[in-house]
């Protein structure tokens, strides 16, 4: 029956963000905390949308957004993805990670529509090649990423456990994800050029 009731939206934004400097959350980006562009494409998506961290994490102003907190281990990229299930009352959560900044509404949308097909999960692909954090989990996945993660293998190695259903992403622009400071000056780059074409393609006002 929680099935039943669609997925609750969930930011994964647990990580160390170590290659960053820390604190990825609230790196900044055009003027925004990094984690503002996920969220507010998920709660474009979704009714429902919380954000699951570790304690010690320091978060932006998140406007209403539930806040979960997972244990501090293990240091999986796949452990906030179990505790979100785990808290979501039986119901799938449609996850992201938190350094997606040109992830959109749309596509989150396309991720919580597509159904299971009997499966554990529906995953976000390019060119045929899935990404684990991306994509929307039902409670029975928690057994095959439990056993995933203690065979200690790479995130590949789940999405074959997996069998997942694959959504082909068109723009691969929205699976640009941010780990460097290089990554972070190229989608700065990347989002200031959009915001100037933006401001170019608004109608002239005539005097």
């Amino acid at each position: 029956m929680a099935e039943s009731q669609g997925p609750i939206g969930v930011i994964l934004a647990g990580g160390s963000g170590r290659r960053i400097g820390g604190g990825k959350p609230t790196v900044g980006l055009l003027g925004r905390a990094l984690l503002r562009y996920p969220l507010d494409a998920m709660r474009t998506a979704l009714p429902e949308v919380a954000v699951i961290t570790k304690a010690d994490v320091v978060m932006p102003t998140l406007d209403g957004a539930m806040v979960w907190i997972e244990a501090d281990r293990p240091a999986h990229p796949l452990a906030g993805v179990i505790e979100a299930l785990e808290l979501a009352g039986g119901r799938p959560v449609l996850v992201c990670p938190v350094d997606y900044p040109f992830v959109t509404s749309e596509l989150l949308m396309r991720l919580a529509a597509t159904p299971f097909d009997g499966r554990p999960v529906v995953l976000a692909a390019s060119r045929g090649v899935a990404r684990p954090l991306l994509g929307c989990y039902r409670p029975a996945a928690v057994p095959l990423l439990w056993q995933a993660m203690q065979r200690e293998g790479g995130l590949d190695d789940v999405v074959v456990a997996l069998k997942p259903v694959l959504v082909e992403v068109a723009d691969e622009l929205e699976l640009f994800d941010i780990d460097t400071p290089d990554d972070l000056l190229q989608a700065t780059a990347m989002l200031d050029q959009r915001h100037r074409q933006s401001r170019l393609d608004q109608p002239k006002v005539k005097s």
